[in-house]
C-alpha cells in the first residue's frame, strides 16, 4: 500500500536531491522513509543568539515533529559552540560573538519553550545535543583538514558574503568557518535528513560534502518557507516587531493573530497548523479567528485558547497609562506603579526569579532602566501566568 507523505510536503519548499533519470540508483526521501530498517536521523540546528522563539522558528519545529510522529528521531542540535561565531546567512556586517554564559542561558530558555511542540517523553524519539561536544575537540590539524574541503571562490558565492564583498564590507576569517562548522555536526551525529530555511540551503550542501568527504552517505535536504510577519511585509523578527513571541501570553498572542493580514492566513493555516487548508471558512475574519484560536490551543490549552478568544473580543486586556511616569524609570519601579507588584521590593524579587517579561521576552537585569516611554508604549508588561497589563502612552 503507497503511504501517505502529504505531512511531508506540506509547507515544505524543497526536498532535495531528487532522483534524475542519470542517477537510477538513487532513491527519494518517500522511499528511504518507507523502506527504512531503522528510524531516520532527522538533524535541526539552532544557535541560540537569543532569549526568545517566535512562531517563524516554530516552523521547522513543527517538522521535526511530523518527523517524530512518522517514527523517526529528531536531533535537536544546540549550537552553543557555533552561536559564539554566530550565521553570517543574511547578514550585512559580522555578528556580535556571545560569551558560553550567554548561550547556555539562552538554550535552557529555547527548550523551555518548544516542549509544547516537540515529543519529548517517547523514548528514542529526540536527542539533544551540543555542538561544543565534538567541535570544541577539533585541533588545528582537523581544522585545516576542513578547511581545505572549500575553495574561497566557493565562499564567496554564498548569499550575503557575496554582497558584502561587493560593497566593501568586512568578512572575517572565522565566518568562513560557520558553514563548515554546521555541516561537520551533520558527520558527527550521522543526520539522514536535515532541515532548514530555504536561506540555509548553502550551509545545508556543506553538510552533504563532508559527509561524503568522512565516508557517510549524504544527507537528505529539506527547506521550509521564511514566515512573514505580522506586517505583511517583511519576514518574522522581533527586531521589526512583527512577530509572535512563543511565551507571550494567550492573551497576547491572541490580539495579534486575529489582525494577520487576509493575504498571508493560508500560509499561516499552512505552516502553523495542521487544519485541513481546503476546511477553512470563507470569511476572512472567521479565519482569522479559527488562526488565533488554534495557535493558542497548541500552546496553551483549550481553555487558555477560550479565555483569550473571549477576553479579546471584550477588548479587556488592562492598561496602564504611562503618562504619570517620570523618565527615566527601573523596570522594578513601573511594574510597582502598574500595579503588578505590591512594592519595589516584590518588583525586584520577581525579576530575580525570571517571573517578568515584556513582551514575552523575559527581563533579567533588577536594574534595568527605560529612558523613554517610547522604549516601552505598546508593550505588554506580563508577572507570572496571569498578571499583565498593556503599556499605552
Amino acid at each position: 500500500m503507497t503511504q501517505n507523505f502529504s505531512w511531508l510536503h506540506r509547507g515544505t519548499a524543497e526536498i532535495f536531491p531528487q532522483p534524475t533519470e542519470s542517477d537510477s540508483d538513487m532513491v527519494s526521501l518517500e522511499k528511504r522513509l518507507a523502506n527504512s530498517d531503522r528510524p531516520l536521523r532527522i538533524k535541526f540546528g539552532i544557535d541560540p543568539t537569543g532569549s526568545e522563539i517566535h512562531l517563524g522558528h516554530s516552523i521547522p519545529m513543527r517538522k521535526l515533529r511530523a518527523f517524530q510522529d512518522a517514527g523517526n528521531t529528531a536531533v535537536l542540535i544546540i549550537g552553543d559552540f557555533t552561536a559564539r561565531i554566530g550565521d553570517p546567512t543574511g547578514k550585512s556586517e559580522v555578528r556580535r560573538q556571545l560569551t558560553a554564559e550567554d548561550v547556555e542561558k539562552n538554550a535552557q530558555t529555547y527548550l523551555e519553550q518548544v516542549r509544547p511542540i516537540l515529543d519529548f517523553d517517547t523514548p528514542g524519539r529526540l536527542e539533544v545535543r551540543y555542538n561544543s561536544e565534538w567541535l570544541s575537540k577539533l585541533d588545528l590539524a582537523n581544522i585545516f583538514d576542513l578547511l581545505s574541503s572549500m575553495t574561497v571562490g566557493q565562499m564567496l558565492a554564498k548569499e550575503g558574503f557575496a554582497e558584502r564583498y561587493k560593497k566593501e564590507n568586512p568578512i572575517f576569517i572565522h565566518e568562513f568557518l560557520y558553514p563548515l562548522m554546521q555541516g561537520y555536526d551533520s558527520v558527527a551525529v550521522e543526520a539522514d535528513v536535515e532541515l532548514g530555511g530555504n536561506d540555509q540551503k548553502f550551509n545545508l550542501l556543506v553538510g552533504r560534502d563532508l559527509q561524503k568527504k568522512f565516508g557517510q552517505a549524504p544527507q537528505y535536504c529539506l527547506l521550509l518557507p521564511i514566515l512573514i510577519g505580522t506586517d505583511g511585509v517583511q519576514k518574522m523578527s522581533k527586531s521589526l516587531s512583527n512577530y509572535v513571541g512563543l511565551p507571550e501570553h494567550p492573551s497576547q498572542k491572541y490580539q495579534k493573530l486575529q489582525q494577520v493580514p487576509d493575504n498571508l492566513l493560508e500560509q499561516y493555516f499552512e505552516l502553523l497548523t495542521n487544519l485541513p487548508l481546503d476546511q477553512l471558512p470563507q470569511q476572512p475574519r472567521d479565519r482569522q479567528k479559527l488562526l488565533a484560536r488554534e495557535i493558542v490551543k497548541q500552546y496553551h490549552g483549550e481553555e487558555a485558547a477560550k479565555e483569550a478568544e473571549g477576553g479579546t473580543e471584550a477588548s479587556d486586556i488592562p492598561e496602564f497609562s504611562l503618562s504619570g511616569i517620570e523618565f527615566p524609570t527601573k523596570l522594578f519601579s513601573l511594574l510597582s506603579a502598574s500595579g503588578l507588584c505590591k512594592s519595589n521590593a516584590e518588583g525586584k524579587r520577581k525579576i530575580q526569579e525570571n517571573g517578568v517579561r515584556l513582551d514575552g521576552d523575559r527581563q533579567t537585569d533588577v536594574d534595568a532602566t527605560f529612558n523613554d516611554k517610547t522604549e516601552i508604549q505598546g508593550k505588554v508588561l506580563q508577572v507570572g501566568k496571569n498578571k499583565f497589563v498593556r503599556l499605552i502612552p
